[in-house]
């Protein structure tokens, strides 16, 4: 599918996967109204950035609110990127950072999804991607919140489609292994490094997806970096 002309919401664009996905999509002529708590520093006649937290749904509603009466309500694509993850023992873990997760990781695909479907529905023709992980396919030690959030993803993800596709609707998810962001920042044991992916290829396998034939779905999308250990 050409993308040219296109209006994208992405969320969670101040770095990482959710910023490289902006600036692809910039290149091939998108019109992109990044999501985030932080703006990026991104100058483009054809990105405009609103303040977001998708954890909030007034948050959300006034975001969505706002880009529609600035660049129009015929919303084509969604990339729910924005997430983050802590890591602990569930004995200790704080309920605070539990909660926190589940807000932004599912809730907040939740609220932003569902004010996009009637719109793709009208045009007969919409791309939702959700950013998962490998951790919404395999268990991980000390990530029981973080996994389960993304195991939710999966779930939420697999029903949309079967319950939009008939209306021209992709509903696609997409599970990175290690990425060279700033996931790892609040995570004391694990540092960002040079083996891990970089977050353009994530990017670029995201537009990738975007772009098929109109009848041609990707369910699910697994990307792993070939020699994680160097």
């Amino acid at each position: 599918m050409d993308l040219k002309d296109k209006l994208a919401i992405v969320t969670g664009v101040s770095k990482g996967i959710g910023l490289e996905v902006v600036k692809i999509l910039l290149d091939k002529g998108v019109t992109v109204a990044g999501w985030g708590r932080t703006q990026p520093d991104l100058d483009n006649p054809n990105f405009h950035f609103f303040t977001c937290d998708v954890a909030k749904e007034e948050s959300v509603e006034s975001a969505y609110q706002d880009t529609v009466k600035k660049l129009g309500s015929d919303i084509r694509i969604l990339v729910n990127n924005a997430g983050f993850g802590v890591a602990g023992e569930t004995e200790t873990f704080s309920s605070e950072d539990w909660k926190a997760m589940f807000d932004t990781n599912v809730h907040g695909i939740f609220y932003t999804t569902k004010r996009v479907i009637s719109a793709m529905k009208k045009a007969d023709e919409g791309h939702i991607i959700n950013v998962a992980s490998i951790a919404g396919l395999n268990g991980v030690k000390n990530f029981a919140g973080y996994v389960g959030t993304k195991h939710a993803v999966r779930g939420i993800s697999h029903s949309l489609y079967m319950e939009l596709r008939d209306f021209g609707i992709k509903v696609s998810t997409i599970y990175p292994g290690s990425v060279q962001t700033n996931f790892f920042d609040a995570i004391p044991s694990m540092d960002a490094h040079e083996h891990m992916m970089r977050p353009i290829d994530v990017a670029t396998t995201i537009v990738q997806t975007l772009e098929t034939h109109p009848n041609y779905f990707v369910a699910d999308v697994e990307c792993r970096p070939l020699k994680p250990r160097g």
